[in-house]
């Protein structure tokens, strides 16, 4: 017997494909946007040319300024929303006579911080290649090509795929349906966040400062890399996030571990032996009690993973691994919660190395959170489990006296992050979002529980009490939060056409 979720799945699929008005909306968008792929490039490298990074408050306010003047432009009513010590949140508002249904499209800005000296050109100068790095490709001048352009070319440059590709893809897909003579079949606004990539720290209070006039009946969430078969996707979630830095303490001063070791604790070893403590080799996490808040999967959830295609034995071509950590999908992986080891950092290496016992290690640790775990419950777990190991945490650099107290030290530095959310994948909203997507592209939508990334549903959901759905356009190997980040043009064109079906298809 078939599920509600996979029936309603199914309803949608036929119904969109059987549209002859949404298959023609899509003939004249693709039309449209095949005789302004310079022009769209054009707007979308000045966009990128912002260096709207946490660190660089003037580049993220001409950002946001840019953008807001973009949407005036287009006869929105606009204005920035603003608390102290924050980037503006992008505001704009369009009604359509006759429609019943307001939708939020939300997306953000800033991008992730650069090293410059690991990329290959700069983050803030984009540059458009015939294909991936490493691929025996070359740069191409596509302010002299003409048009049309070849799909698989990637314009490299920070913030390319996350995330201001869902601002240019719904800019774009408004300005087709306008030439096309198409109006929004919803009342539109938009929430362009300029601080996603610092964690969010003022979003909350700027929606509740503004509730009235962010009210809606859906938010749609742009941000995030489409399915690694390539297919369009849809999610309905997202995993938490909470991250610290931990430095672990040993000697004062450096010591030849000829003369010392095997005596003087060795902080690096230390630092080694606490994560296999905290993380079996199958990536399940070990710190007691951590998995008692985890809300069960549903049984839509269940339905819509087993629908998905394989991307495993490909995806361990791409990364050049010989096996997964666990023998389960990446999708169950995902649904999972998580520990990963950003970072770790004790003594020298190579060349620089010394046979000496360091002084200190340090590890970088991130937790990937599901429904019902909270960042506040998670810490408390973690400083149980230390101090149940033996443990003494500080919160500042040990003196004299600490130190020969305590034989296992610990400085620990949270961050403050976020929960999880997963919405409902069978509302009537979840359905015709799904009926949308289908309708914008000839390929199987995938349809997802929740991301595996992070985005601040739970702010939405909190405030608001609104459906939530995720409408991802970047490729999924387009190195997010990594040095030389890029979006694929085909991933462009696909976002310009499941926008336009947002806006002027969806309806419930």
């Amino acid at each position: 017997m078939k599920s509600a979720f996979a029936t309603a799945l199914g309803a949608a699929f036929l119904c969109c494909s059987a549209s002859a008005h949404a298959d023609d909306l899509k003939r004249q968008v693709d039309g449209w946007r095949a005789a302004h792929e310079t022009q769209i490039l054009t707007q979308f490298d000045r966009l990128l040319r912002f260096p709207s990074v946490a660190a660089q408050p003037q580049g993220t306010a001409a950002a946001g300024a840019w953008l807001q003047s973009e949407l005036k432009a287009r006869g929105f009513q606009t204005e920035l929303l603003t608390v102290p010590n924050a980037p503006p949140v992008v505001f704009g508002s369009l009604t359509t006579p006759g429609a019943t249904r307001t939708v939020v499209f939300y997306a953000h800005y800033d991008g992730q911080p650069v090293t410059p000296p690991q990329w290959a050109t700069p983050p803030f100068d984009p540059v458009m290649r015939s294909g991936p790095l490493g691929s025996g490709e070359h740069v191409v001048d596509w302010k002299i090509a003409k048009p049309p352009f070849d799909p698989e070319w990637r314009l490299y440059g920070r913030s390319t795929g996350d995330d201001k590709i869902s601002e240019l893809t719904f800019l774009a897909a408004f300005d087709a349906l306008k030439a096309t003579g198409h109006k929004p079949s919803v009342n539109i606004k938009i929430v362009w966040e300029g601080e996603e990539e610092a964690g969010s720290p003022h979003l909350a209070d700027i929606l509740r400062a503004n509730a009235g006039k962010l009210s809606s009946d859906l938010w749609l969430i742009g941000d995030g890399p489409v399915h690694q078969s390539r297919r369009p996707l849809i999610y309905f979630g997202a995993r938490g996030t909470v991250g610290l830095d931990a430095t672990i303490y040993g000697p004062i001063k450096a010591l030849h571990d000829g003369h010392y070791g095997n005596w003087v604790p060795n902080p690096a070893a230390m630092a080694a032996e606490l994560i296999s403590e905290m993380r079996a080799p199958d990536g399940r996490v070990l710190i007691p009690g951590f998995m008692d808040d985890v809300r069960p999967e549903t049984k839509a959830e269940r339905d819509a993973i087993a629908a998905l295609p394989p991307v495993e034995d490909e995806l361990k071509k791409e990364f050049q691994i010989a096996q997964a950590e666990t023998k389960d999908s990446l999708m169950d992986a995902i649904m999972r919660p998580a520990l990963n080891i950003r970072g770790i950092r004790a003594g020298k290496v190579a060349g620089e190395a010394a046979n000496a016992i360091p002084i200190d290690a340090e590890v970088s640790i991130d937790f990937r959170l599901v429904p019902n775990q909270t960042p506040q419950r998670v810490r408390t777990q973690m400083e149980a489990f230390l101090r149940a190991k033996g443990w003494t945490i500080v919160d500042t650099t040990p003196d004299e006296a600490t130190r020969l107290a305590h034989p296992k030290l610990i400085k620990i530095d949270w961050e403050d992050g976020y929960a999880a959310l997963r919405s409902d994948m069978s509302s009537p909203s979840a359905r015709a979002v799904i009926a949308a997507a289908q309708s914008a592209s000839d390929q199987r939508v995938a349809v997802v529980p929740t991301l595996g990334g992070s985005v601040p549903l739970y702010v939405f959901d909190d405030i608001f009490h609104t459906p939530l759905v995720g409408l991802p356009v970047a490729n999924h190997d387009d190195n997010q939060h990594a040095a030389n980040e890029n979006i694929r043009l085909q991933n462009v064109w696909d976002g310009i056409d499941v926008y336009a079906a947002m806006i002027g298809e969806l309806s419930w």
